[in-house]
């Protein structure tokens, strides 16, 4: 047989390519090259006198393959970020052609927005966009023909015609426009430097608690086994699940609540049902029912008038005759699963130490990978929970309470004034009156319970709305209070200037009208200066530092500090609605959830080993999981919309992205460019959960 022949193999007559064998392995997302020696290699490597042969050959091969591949990976990202800018495209191209807004009937409402406020708003926003389209068109006339030169000689040279127009301008605009603008430059300027100092002394004092090793510890000894009630400190708790309209997570967290590790006779579930679909009361009713039949010690209670809310449920529920019997009361969320040991390692806290009134666990959450809407909100809780309830419960034992995954003391409560529907951020209202009072708060930064982040725009701008709101009606009623309340000074300077004014008020106050405002208006009246450090320093090192409790979100650095300054409009919106009383501010709106746990997440709530019932009577959590998973055909189907608001923002940067050029102001343009792109995709709803 004839000796194979070919670019690989060798030549007919004896005579065969020289090179070196390869073995090329192509791994996603890197690649190697393996080298292998031909047996003759060491051969034929020298010539007489010690010259290579062959080597350089060798080499360029193996750069060859190194380029080649390289190319190869190049093209596959080139093509990806092309495909998801097709895929954009085509979002926007849909939700324009669909034309459902916020404005549409029932949108407004629902987000928690006064009509009147929201109009208004939204017609200052129209305005002040016409007027900048207007600048920038006198701009542009005046740098093509030339005019910009005026600009040093206005005040002094008389000119005729157009001309003198545009110089009257310039000096209008240099005597009166620009010393407003840069007063109020100047203002938002120091209160951002006040409200950044404030950041990284949280910071400090959190590197010194991680540095020190500080964490609260009980005063009591570990609890024994509670298979005896009597061998340790098992107090009675009260349980508490407040649900409405949520049969997407209602049987996950009942399963959780019911598996807690406490003895079965010394805590009982409280199902507080404010739903008023009737298909989902029957749902919840019929799960309590399973349990119940378990040996679980769980009650079902449903308000026909859902007066107050929440804050109403929970006061219902705590004006039952047993209550007197319980010393303590656990509060979780309908979409929160608490870990079986979550009652033995926040009830000890109580032991001895008859000044706490609240042990507040952290949330940790099950999609937070889901999108980029929910990455960017784990940036922000992380640093909630680890820097701010953190530094402040072991500094100050004082923080706002998160509304669930807590354990109060109900002597606390009841001293306290109890649940009060006076406004839509019960939870703070409760801490800071049982602040007023003396009463001493705890965070475990080590205990976690698992809960959902809202995944649509929609969803997470109506939760926003209400906690941005809240705290501004808090402040009105509570003011008196503080005022007149006989605690130390500081504590009082605390709460009004740090946690409501400082942290509630001027925060987002000045994110919408630096960024948004102010901003964009240096750049058609140039007198007025914005330095550089306040447009790109300053805030980079401060998304710097809200990303340090959630290191893997490093790479969302750049899309984060984008998007908080986006979601500036509606928590100032919403700020404004708070502080003026007006009527959305009163207006509860449940976050809607997607069920996210896992078949293998409602599984692993079935205990192995119960100890007041067989295992096998426990409800079927397979089926529970296969009916969570598959699509609910009464659903009320969703919709993406567009958000007028945020894309007149978006072409009000964008077009004085375009006038910064024409002054040669480089980072100010690519700050207004990527901002005013931050907002026309968060307008065009491409940000969270896609509706196909």
């Amino acid at each position: 047989m004839a000796p194979c022949s070919g670019l690989w193999g060798g030549k007919a007559g004896g005579d065969h390519y020289r090179g070196t064998p390869v073995v090329v392995k192509m791994e996603n997302p890197n690649w190697s090259i393996s080298e292998i020696s031909s047996p003759d290699d060491d051969d034929e490597e020298f010539l007489v006198g010690g010259r290579r042969k062959g080597g350089r050959g060798k080499n360029a091969k193996q750069i060859t393959w190194v380029l080649l591949l390289k190319a190869h990976r190049a093209a596959g990202c080139l093509a990806s970020l092309a495909s998801t800018a097709v895929a954009l495209g085509a979002a926007a191209r849909r939700r324009v052609a669909a034309g459902r807004t916020d404005a549409d009937a029932g949108a407004a409402a629902a987000a928690g927005e006064s009509p009147v406020l929201r109009s208004r708003f939204y017609g200052f926003i129209k305005a002040f966009l016409a007027l900048s389209v207007l600048l920038l068109i006198v701009e542009l006339g005046a740098y093509i023909n030339g005019w910009d030169d005026l600009a040093a000689s206005a005040l002094a040279l008389p000119v005729i015609g157009v001309e003198s127009l545009y110089a009257s301008w310039l000096r209008f605009r240099a005597t009166y426009i620009a010393p407003l603008i840069q007063f109020l430059t100047d203002a938002c300027v120091v209160l951002f430097l006040i409200q950044s100092a404030d950041r990284l002394i949280q910071c400090l004092g959190c590197f010194y608690v991680h540095l020190k090793r500080i964490k609260p510890t009980p005063k009591s000894p570990a609890l024994l086994d509670a298979e005896d009630p009597d061998a340790g400190y098992y107090p009675m708790v009260l349980v508490q699940i407040p649900m409405c309209n949520e049969k997407e997570v209602y049987q996950q967290s009942i399963a959780a609540v019911c598996n807690l590790d406490w003895p079965r006779s010394n805590f009982l579930v409280q199902v507080l049902d404010d739903s008023d679909d009737p298909t989902t009361q029957t749902l919840i009713r019929e799960e309590v029912l399973k349990w119940q039949q378990n040996g679980a010690r769980i009650v079902y209670r449903h308000r026909v008038l859902r007066d107050g809310y929440k804050a109403g449920n929970l006061k219902s529920a705590m004006s039952c005759s047993y209550v007197k019997d319980y010393e303590f009361v656990a509060i979780f969320d309908a979409d929160f699963q608490p870990n079986p040991d979550f009652l033995k390692r926040t009830v000890p806290h109580f032991k001895d130490n008859d000044e706490l009134g609240l042990v507040q666990a952290r949330w940790s959450f099950v999609n937070k990978d889901e999108n980029l809407l929910t990455r960017l909100q784990n940036i922000n809780l992380c640093f909630h929970f680890e820097v701010e309830q953190q530094v402040n419960g072991i500094f100050l034992n004082f923080f706002g309470f998160n509304g669930t995954a807590g354990v109060w003391r109900i002597k606390a409560l009841d001293d306290s004034g109890g649940w009060m529907e006076r406004t839509t951020v019960e939870d703070m209202d409760i801490a800071v009156r049982a602040h007023l009072k003396g009463w001493k708060f705890i965070f475990l930064n080590d205990v976690e319970c698992q809960c959902e982040l809202p995944e649509s725009y929609e969803a997470y701008r109506k939760q926003q709305h209400r906690w941005h709101s809240g705290p501004m009606q808090l402040f009105r009623l509570c003011l008196p209070d503080i005022i007149k309340c006989k605690i130390a000074f500081w504590k009082k300077a605390n709460l009004i200037f740090l946690f409501f004014l400082l942290r509630k008020l001027i925060l987002p106050f000045y994110s919408f009208t630096l960024f948004c405002i102010i901003l964009p208006m240096t750049m058609f009246v140039p007198e007025a200066e914005l330095p550089d450090w306040v447009v790109c320093y300053i805030p980079a090192l401060m998304s710097l530092l809200n990303i340090l409790p959630s290191p893997k979100s490093f790479p969302f650095i750049i899309p984060y500090l984008l998007f908080e300054n986006t979601m500036s409009v509606t928590k100032f919106n919403a700020m404004i609605s708070g502080l003026f009383q007006l009527g959305s501010a009163y207006e509860w709106v449940v976050t809607k959830k997607s069920g996210r746990s896992s078949e293998g997440d409602l599984i692993a709530l079935a205990p192995k080993e119960l100890k007041h019932q067989k295992t096998e009577s426990a409800p079927n959590l397979d089926a529970i999981a296969k009916e969570q998973s598959a699509p609910r055909k009464d659903a009320k189907k969703k919709h993406n919309r567009i958000y007028k608001k945020e894309l007149a923002l978006s072409l009000l940067l964008l077009t004085a992205a375009a006038r910064s050029l024409l002054s040669k102001q480089g980072i100010h343009f690519y700050f207004l460019l990527f901002q005013g792109i931050s907002f026309l995709l968060v307008g065009l709803d491409l940000i969270g959960e896609q509706i196909e």
